[in-house]
Parts: structure tokens; C-alpha cells; sequence
């Protein structure tokens, strides 16, 4: 989920993609936030590329 938010996707289309709820995935979001300290996406993209969960080669 976490290449999904760094990839830009809203939570609508990360939930269309894996079939979860919308509310599911804000959730999940959320918990992933606090787990890597970001209190935005735009941090939750910056901590994904810095750790090599992003490729960069990969067509969204």
C-alpha cells in the first residue's frame, strides 16, 4: 500500500485496486503513517523512496 501512496494514487483508487473498502484504506494509511513517523503522503513517498520500496521503472 505503501508504493501505492508513494505512486500518488487516492484512496479510492488504491481501494478500487485491491478491492478493500475506501474507510479500510484510510486506515491502513493512517497506521502506516505512524508506523514511519509521516504525517503526510508526501513524507510517506519521501520515507518509500529513501528505503528502495518505490520502482522507479514500474508503470502506475
Amino acid at each position: 500500500m505503501l508504493r501505492l501512496i508513494a505512486a500518488g494514487h487516492s484512496n479510492k483508487r488504491i481501494a478500487d485496486e485491491l478491492f478493500l473498502s475506501r474507510y479500510t484504506v484510510v486506515r491502513h494509511v493512517s497506521n502506516i503513517f505512524g508506523k514511519i513517523g509521516a504525517g503526510n503522503r508526501a513524507e510517506a513517498a519521501t520515507y518509500a523512496n529513501q528505503h528502495g520500496l518505490v520502482d522507479e521503472t514500474a508503470k502506475t
